[in-house]
C-alpha cells in the first residue's frame, strides 16, 4: 500500500484515541469526530477514511444506535468499521448495530496489536479486491471470445453489399454503409471489430475514409480491409502505401473473404 491508510475515529474512549496519535501517527493518517450523525457524515464525506474505529466506553444502546443509520453511507464509501472497547461494550455494539463492525479489538489490548490487526485485514482487503479484479478480467474475456465480432462493410454499390453480407452473416453479425457519411454516422454510437472498404467511391474514396478513420483513436488499431475491382499494380501499391491490413479484388471470393477476416479477428 502505497499511500496512507486513512482512520477517523469516534468514542468516548479517549485513552485509546490519544494512544493511537500517541504511537500511530506516522503509521497511519488519522482524524477524529464527535459521535453526532451530522459530524460524522461531515467528516466522511470530506475525509474520505478507508477506516471508521469506535473506541467504545460505556456508550448505550440509544448512542449506539446513530451508527445503524450510517450503515448505508459506509457501505456506499467503502468504509470498514472496526470497534475497540471492553467485552461488554464490543457485545452491546454488535448487539444494537448488526452487521456493521467488521473486527472487533477487545481490551485489554496493546496498541501494537490494534496496529497490526488493521494492516492484516487490509492487506487481505487489498488481495481480495485483487482476486475479484482478475476474475472479472477472466470473464470479461471469456464473454468477449464468446460474443459475435462485427463487421462493417462500406460500399458505395448495395449489389456488393448484399453479396458480402450474405457471405459473412452465418459467423459474424454485419452492418452495411453505402457511403462515407452512413459510416461516420454508425462508428458515433456503435463499435465493430473489423471494417471492409470500397477502394474506389464518389465523394469520399476508400483513401480518403481509411485516413479519416484512422485519425480517430479508438478505430486506430481496428483492421481495415479495401476491398477493390481495380487490378492495376500502380494502384493497388497506392492502396498498400497506407498500410491497410490487406486488400480484396472483387469479384469478392468468399473463402478468401472468410480467411482473410479469419486472419484478424478469428
Amino acid at each position: 500500500m502505497d499511500d496512507k491508510i486513512k482512520i477517523l475515529l469516534t468514542g468516548k474512549h479517549n485513552v485509546i484515541i490519544n494512544d493511537f496519535f500517541t504511537h500511530l501517527s506516522d503509521d497511519f493518517d488519522m482524524l477524529t469526530t464527535s459521535f453526532i450523525y451530522a459530524d460524522i457524515v461531515k467528516h466522511i464525506e470530506l475525509f474520505h477514511p478507508d477506516i471508521f474505529i469506535i473506541c467504545l466506553n460505556g456508550e448505550k444502546s440509544d448512542e449506539l444506535n446513530i451508527l445503524t443509520e450510517l450503515k448505508r453511507m459506509l457501505t456506499r464509501e467503502a468504509v470498514t468499521v472496526f470497534i475497540v472497547g471492553s467485552h461488554e461494550d464490543c457485545q452491546l455494539f454488535n448487539d444494537t448495530v448488526i452487521y456493521l463492525a467488521e473486527e472487533s479489538f477487545e481490551k485489554p489490548i496493546s496498541i501494537d496489536r490494534i496496529k497490526q490487526g488493521i494492516l492484516k485485514y487490509m492487506r487481505n482487503r487489498e488481495n481480495k479486491l485483487a482476486e475479484e479484479a482478475d476474475l472479472q478480467k477472466a470473464l470479461d474475456h471469456v464473454k468477449e471470445s464468446e460474443r459475435r465480432k462485427h463487421i462493417l462493410i462500406i460500399d458505395d454499390d448495395p449489389i456488393m453489399l448484399k453479396v458480402v453480407k450474405e457471405h459473412l452473416h452465418d459467423k459474424y453479425d454485419v452492418a452495411t454503409a453505402i457511403n462515407a457519411k452512413v459510416a461516420y454516422k454508425f462508428l458515433e454510437s456503435k463499435k465493430t471489430d473489423m471494417i471492409l472498404l470500397d477502394y474506389a467511391m464518389p465523394g469520399e474514396d476508400g483513401p480518403m475514409v481509411y485516413g479519416n478513420l484512422r485519425q480517430r483513436p479508438e478505430l486506430a488499431n481496428i483492421p481495415i480491409v479495401f476491398l477493390t475491382g481495380v487490378s492495376d499494380k500502380t494502384k493497388i501499391t497506392a492502396a498498400l502505401t497506407l498500410k491497410p491490413q490487406g486488400y480484396l479484388l472483387k469479384p469478392i471470393d468468399k473463402e478468401r473473404l472468410l480467411g482473410t477476416i479469419e486472419k484478424f479477428i478469428g
